[in-house]
């Protein structure tokens, strides 16, 4: 090949070579879809208590910190929020107040994740077990197991008996409105200590024995709830190892719960601000997120 020829043909290669370079550095990052995210639930998730308030429902006392939230803006996806204060499985598919509509009903074909901690209000669980342990252990000073030994496994009974399979019926009734979507089902963050703290008693004013009782409530309550979203085709998000240690007797800057008394939530023996936000980080961690 001529000299000439050769050169001609190497100027060519080189501008071709620098043309597609720069196409390759140039050429503009394609957008991400943001997720299309609904969260679901009840006071645990609607972070009932927290600051600032959700004004948009009131009768639901959600907080705009609660965990959903935070999943939110550490995804960039569109969050649409009908947790709720109180609710219960049953309010999935029925109106939880007048004007509030069935939390399903945020769930669309376009759902892509779905959020929720459900079932501590259905039979009155928690707040009948704190109301009915308070109470015996305030008459009790704080000696014996004065709760377990009056209500035994009722509480238990009434878990298994009606608790688990309306939870199976509200997430089936999520996932026939998004049968593609993610679909997060969490625990609930340990209210007690698995054993007794005598310290803890003008928090939580729970009987010594009492203590280990309310713990192993929950931990029956939370393996229904993984039971039922393993069977429904959800994720199941355990608290049980994240949140030991941050229960309502532990200082504040440590707990995640508020504990019945001298707590700084208006409502007790509910998440704060703290538990919230470790509620999000840990959910994203076990979902890949974020």
């Amino acid at each position: 090949m001529p000299l000439h020829a050769l050169r001609r043909l190497l100027t060519a290669a080189s501008a071709a070579a620098g043309a597609l370079a720069l196409g390759l550095t140039t050429a503009p990052a394609q957008a991400t879809t943001p997720l299309n995210y609904a969260a679901l639930g009840d006071s645990y998730s609607a972070a009932s208590g927290v600051l600032p308030v959700d004004v948009t429902s009131p009768l639901c006392l959600r907080s705009t910190a609660n965990y959903p939230h935070v999943i939110a803006a550490r995804t960039a996806a569109r969050l649409t929020d009908v947790t709720c204060g109180a609710a219960q499985t049953k309010d999935f598919t029925e109106a939880q107040y007048p004007g509030v509509a069935p939390q399903a009903d945020a769930v669309t074909a376009d759902t892509d994740l779905v959020t929720l901690t459900i079932g501590g209000n259905d039979n009155g669980t928690f707040i009948n077990a704190i109301v009915a342990c308070g109470t015996a252990g305030v008459l009790s000073g704080g000696h014996g197991s004065p709760c377990k030994d009056r209500y035994g496994t009722s509480f238990d009974d009434q878990i298994d008996a009606t608790t688990y399979p309306a939870l199976k019926s509200a997430l089936r009734s999520v996932r026939a409105k998004a049968p593609h979507a993610r679909v997060a089902v969490l625990g609930y963050p340990w209210i007690t200590p698995a054993t007794a703290d005598p310290s803890c008693f003008v928090r939580l004013p729970v009987a010594t024995g009492d203590v280990p009782y309310l713990h192993a409530l929950q931990a029956h309550l939370d393996t229904v709830v993984r039971r039922a979203a393993e069977e429904t085709g959800a994720t199941y998000v355990d608290f049980a190892e994240a949140s030991a240690g941050h229960d309502a007797c532990q200082p504040v800057g440590t707990r995640w719960i508020e504990p019945l008394l001298f707590g700084q939530n208006v409502v007790p023996v509910h998440p704060n601000a703290l538990g919230e936000r470790r509620m999000a980080e840990h959910t994203l961690g076990a979902l890949g997120l974020g």
